[in-house]
């Protein structure tokens, strides 16, 4: 009756106890004899190391005494020889000594054998004296006091080994005690692990025989029962116990006679999808067989293709799709939806009246349980709008891009026209300034306001024809490797009286190191001058112009900065804009086209680099980079036409 009474106790216990109990009580044994095995495995590790620790200081000290040793019969032998090859044992025991001796050191523990360390220290240090002592004697040549040097090193020689006889002695004690210390720990450890062997097999088996009694037999009914739920058939009565096992065969009851109520609710659930589904009018959904053929239809395919549902039920899909595309793309998107489980296409469709229209269409691969393939979900969605609006930015791109080239070549074609009257106006303004001696003043104020009206124009006409040429890509570039250094001392050179005239000082930062761009020589110096010219026109407050250039990564970066006004930021963004003068409401008398700086774009971009525009703390500064080798396209179109 007792023993019911406590089976009963045991058997309403949450499971979490039970679970407790039976990985709990093992686990402590385990922890326990864990714990214990370290403790024995740390005080053994220690007795070993002091038994290690001992040998060292035996193995250490022997090689003091050995090397001063051979240190004074080397020193010796070079008192008596000058032969510089005895000194090999004195050096090596200068060497190794002090390493030895701060081994020992950190070794010793005993005080007895501190004791003897300390004195023997002592006289270490009186050794390498005196030794370094007789060298010094043996070079000086003095031979009559080598000898008694000789004989006072050797005293102290010998009392070294005395003392190094007593630490001998003493670390041999101390090495027996600490064996059998070892030996002691090592039986202790054995016995230790002996017992916690038994200790954790007689919990295991206890914690086996709780978890059988309480836990595996009841899970192995409730797994019974399940089986029985699974098949629809009348559970077997457990046991009404309070843990958590009994309460879930309460409920696993309880869930047998709800399941046919639940699935009822599911039919009406799939019921209820089914309406949704055919009553959406945006998206045409309809499924299809492994084949094709169409098996279900909703209102929105309606809408959308025209047909209704049963006169298209039966047929195969690919009647919605045009002649052209009707015999191959309709099985190809079965294809791609078997082998990725989805396939989506855009394209042409006809309804049912024939007219097109465009569509986005999803074909869905339907799987049951089993992998096995059931049909197809397909979602069609009308998009002939957005297509057409599609078509209209497409037009309107490509008439954009040839309003753009008219422009070009018109720009071109009138630049072209241009330049011949205006080379004859210059030329016949030229001639007069052969006689400009013999006009009156105004007459020859007139005649400069005329050059400098050609001269400019001429300039606009000349940056026109370039950018003209740049974007129709006719541009002819001679690319070809370039000195960067070499370059900027020309530029310095060709710039330097517009710096100078504008009453600023020019300053030139040569490379660290030889720097090659592949680019167009001309272009290249076309556009440092441009900028250096800019910078010394608009630096009205600053003191000078740098030049400047260094490798950034694959490429060399060309910088050409002023400590000005500099640029306001709201107008950066128009800075490489084509007759865009900044700010020069403020600057009427600075001349210009308004061309220089995109210009200078155009060339770096046509050249492969990049320009821009950054902001110091004073001033401005305007870079551009070049690569510094050659596209391989480029490379190789070149050595085709020197080949040829």
């Amino acid at each position: 009756m007792r023993a019911r009474r406590m089976t009963r106790f045991w058997a309403d216990r949450r499971l979490a106890l039970k679970g407790l109990v039976v990985i709990a009580l093992p686990l402590a044994i385990l922890l326990g004899s864990l714990v214990s095995l370290y403790i024995a495995s740390n005080a053994e590790a220690r007795a070993e190391n002091d038994v290690r620790r001992a040998f060292a200081i035996q193995r250490d000290t022997y090689q003091v005494h050995a090397l001063l040793a051979e240190a004074a019969a080397g020193v010796r032998g070079y008192a008596l020889t000058g032969q510089e090859r005895f000194l090999e044992p004195y050096r090596k025991a200068e060497a190794d000594l002090p390493l030895t001796m701060d081994r020992l050191d950190q070794a010793i523990r005993d005080r007895e054998v501190r004791e003897h360390f300390n004195r023997i220290n002592d006289l270490t240090a009186r050794k390498r004296e005196g030794l370094k002592g007789i060298v010094e004697l043996a070079r000086a040549g003095n031979r009559a006091a080598i000898e008694p040097a000789l004989v006072s090193n050797k005293i102290v020689l010998d009392a070294m080994r005395r003392e190094i006889d007593l630490i001998q002695r003493r670390e041999g004690v101390l090495l027996d005690q600490r064996r059998a210390r070892v030996d002691e720990v090592r039986d202790r450890f054995l016995l230790l692990t002996a017992i916690s062997a038994i200790v954790g097999l007689l919990g295991s088996l206890a914690a086996v025989y709780l978890f059988s009694t309480g836990i595996v037999r009841r899970v192995q009914m409730l797994e019974a029962n399940a089986e029985l739920l699974a098949r629809g058939e009348a559970l077997t009565d457990l046991p009404d116990d309070a843990d958590e096992i009994g309460r879930l065969a309460q409920r696993m009851a309880r869930a047998s006679a709800l399941l046919r109520g639940r699935e009822q609710a599911l039919r009406e659930s799939e019921e209820r999808f089914r309406l949704v589904i055919e009553e959406v009018q945006d998206y045409g959904i309809f499924a299809l067989d492994t084949e094709g053929v169409v098996t279900s239809w909703n209102l929105g395919a309606q809408r959308i293709k025209g047909w209704e549902a049963e006169e298209i039920l039966g047929h195969h899909f690919s009647r919605f799709y045009p002649e052209e595309t009707r015999g191959q793309l309709p099985a190809q998107m079965l294809d791609r939806a078997r082998r990725d489980g989805t396939a989506e296409d855009e394209g042409w469709r006809l309804r049912k009246d024939g007219s097109p229209f465009w569509a986005n269409v999803v074909i869905t691969a339907l799987h049951d349980e089993h992998g096995e393939l059931r049909g197809f979900a397909k979602v069609t969605r009308d998009m002939t709008e957005r297509r057409r609006s599609e078509e209209a930015l497409r037009f309107a791109r490509e008439e954009a891009i040839a309003a753009n080239l008219a422009k070009t070549e018109f720009l071109s074609r009138t630049s072209h026209e241009l330049r011949t009257p205006m080379s004859a106006i210059l030329g016949f303004g030229q001639l007069l300034e052969l006689d400009e001696e013999q006009f009156e003043p105004r007459h020859r104020e007139a005649l400069n306001q005329i050059m400098k009206a050609g001269r400019h124009l001429l300039s606009l006409i000349n940056d026109l024809l370039d950018i003209s040429s740049i974007e129709a890509g006719g541009a002819e570039l001679n690319m070809e490797p370039i000195d960067l250094g070499e370059l900027l001392q020309e530029v310095h050179s060709l710039a330097a009286p517009i710096v100078a005239t504008a009453g600023l000082k020019f300053v030139l930062e040569h490379p660290e190191e030889p720097l090659v761009a592949w680019a167009d020589r001309r272009r290249v110096i076309q556009v440092m001058l441009n900028l250096v010219s800019n910078a010394a026109k608009y630096n009205r407050t600053g003191s000078q112009v740098r030049l400047a250039c260094q490798t950034r990564g694959r490429d060399i970066r060309v910088e050409v900065e002023d400590d000005g006004e500099g640029v306001d930021s709201t107008e950066v963004s128009r800075l490489f804009t084509p007759f865009d003068r900044l700010g020069q409401q403020n600057r009427a008398k600075v001349d210009g086209t308004g061309l220089g700086l995109a210009l200078s774009k155009r060339l770096v971009e046509s050249m492969g680099g990049q320009i821009g525009f950054e902001a110091p703390e004073q001033g401005a500064r305007f870079w551009f980079t070049l690569p510094t080798r050659a596209p391989q396209r480029a490379s190789k179109r070149k050595a085709e036409q020197q080949a040829t």
